[in-house]
């Protein structure tokens, strides 16, 4: 949830939050104080958050290794279901050997290409349709794997039909499942707050905030588990463009007022003063002065 607060809001308002801030803001999704004190003291321990403290009060920073993160996700999560040229038809490959006594670093290289989308064929060959050469590059450079590592591009001969090897690779049935539920959620909450603003009605600033947080808290695991494959391997009925299209819409409903309320409990904070100028500017005019 911290990293969902920072990612959506924190991050774009000079990125230090008071601690008082932050518990009042977590305390609408029901985390106590103590939660939320014990959760950024384990984050700075890791090396997620960085404190600085003026006077009596604490402010809590992203270091480099959590905006990394965070930023990774936030591109996956707004970016995730845009359009793709048309698949040439040709798999990547990413096969490797690498000695036990670098099993932390393979098991970490598994991770990071299930991440990224790729699937797993057999137990040490990895498969996408698409092209992440440089990013393989990159990770294997990072891990210092590259001599255990070698990448190829392949066309599929036989014997299976491509259902059959994307069932191997994935298990779609469960990914499709998970949007379904979100849609059965969320599409009557988004129908229900539209023709409540048709009526002249609203919801109280507070609800905006906490309904956007939860949809956004909700959907980003879906570009974590969905290997965005090309249109020709899906099973018929995906509900993935579906179910993005819905969070587009009810979270650009929800936008402009859960800010205008997120910046009201955040307020004008007394933040480190390395930060004040980039807080200032990240405020939205009208809230500078509320």
């Amino acid at each position: 949830m911290i990293y969902t607060l920072y990612g959506d809001y924190i991050r774009h308002a000079g990125g230090s939050v008071w601690i008082g801030s932050l518990i009042r803001l977590l305390g609408y999704f029901g985390v106590s104080q103590q939660g939320v004190r014990s959760t950024v003291s384990r984050m700075t321990r890791r090396g997620l958050l960085r404190v600085d403290r003026i006077g009596t009060r604490s402010f809590y920073s992203l270091t480099d290794a959590s905006t990394k993160i965070i930023e990774a996700g936030a591109a996956r999560i707004f970016h995730a279901h845009s359009p793709r040229d048309t698949w040439d038809g040709q798999w990547r490959l990413v096969t490797y050997s690498i000695p036990e006594s670098e099993r932390e670093a393979r098991d970490h290289l598994r991770r990071e290409l299930e991440w990224m989308g790729f699937g797993m064929l057999t137990n040490a060959l990895w498969i996408s349709p698409h092209d992440y050469r440089r990013e393989v590059e990159q990770l294997a450079e990072s891990l210092g794997l590259c001599a255990h590592i070698e990448m190829f591009t392949a066309r599929h001969d036989g014997f299976a039909d491509p259902a059959t090897i994307v069932a191997r690779c994935w298990n779609l049935p469960a990914i499709n499942a998970r949007y379904a539920a979100f849609i059965e959620k969320y599409k009557p909450m988004y129908e229900q707050h539209v023709r409540l603003l048709q009526r002249g009605d609203d919801l109280e600033p507070s609800q905006y905030f906490v309904h956007r947080f939860n949809l956004i808290h909700e959907y980003r695991r879906f570009p974590f588990r969905d290997p965005e494959l090309p249109s020709e391997l899906l099973p018929v009925g995906w509900r993935g463009t579906e179910a993005a299209n819905l969070f587009k819409q009810y979270h650009d409903l929800l936008a402009d007022k859960a800010n205008a309320f997120f910046y009201s409990v955040f307020g004008k904070p007394a933040v480190p003063p390395s930060n004040l100028q980039t807080v200032a500017s990240k405020i939205p005019a009208d809230l500078r002065n509320p």
